[in-house]
């Protein structure tokens, strides 16, 4: 069984060591995860999703590729780092819109003519080491996934997640999802 107060503990420990390192050229991991939180709880999202919302980067705060990978063109595959370690922890709900967003940016980009221009610098450089706009044929194959449309929702507030200086509830307003969204160990998605 998954004990939440574990979990919470964990969840807590990973942003105070590294929640402070820079995420963009304007804002840090927490100050990141937090506002697509805010937009995802705003939105009238589950639990599930807020969570998701939440912690949808913490690939990043786990992978050992050093600060800014994808600068010196490594794809640290942040969002395959983050759902796995999810997924222990986590249902579906939670862990495949992380895997997946990813792909959303890739999807929306291919789709959305215009959405390549809401990617922030580092979106960008980071979108040619993940492969680029889909194809035709990805993106057919991508909508008909399960929570492809949580992951696309969740693309969205992490494009908008990016603002300087925005003020947003603390880490420790959103431990109630979390802690709803906790799973016992016969519920946590095979990996």
């Amino acid at each position: 069984m998954t004990d939440p107060t574990t979990v919470l503990e964990e969840i807590e420990a990973i942003f105070a060591a590294h929640g402070d390192a820079r995420y963009s050229e304007v804002v840090t991991q927490r100050q990141h995860a937090l506002q697509c939180a805010q937009q995802a709880e705003t939105a009238g999202s589950d639990s599930a999703l807020v969570t998701a919302a939440l912690l949808h980067d913490i690939g990043h705060m786990l992978h050992k590729h050093g600060p800014e990978p994808a600068a010196r063109g490594i794809d640290d595959r942040h969002e395959d780092i983050g759902a796995g370690w999810l997924a222990k922890r986590f249902p579906p709900s939670v862990t495949e819109p992380v895997r997946m967003h990813v792909d959303a940016k890739r999807y929306l980009c291919a789709v959305e003519p215009d959405y390549f221009e809401t990617l922030s610098l580092a979106s960008v450089r980071s979108l040619e080491l993940q492969g680029g706009p889909m194809s035709r044929h990805e993106a057919a194959v991508f909508e008909a996934l399960p929570y492809a449309s949580d992951a696309v929702a969740l693309r969205r507030w992490d494009e908008g997640g990016k603002v300087a200086d925005a003020r947003t509830p603390a880490l420790e307003d959103y431990l109630g999802h979390i802690r709803a969204s906790v799973v016992s160990g016969s519920d946590v998605a095979p990996h």
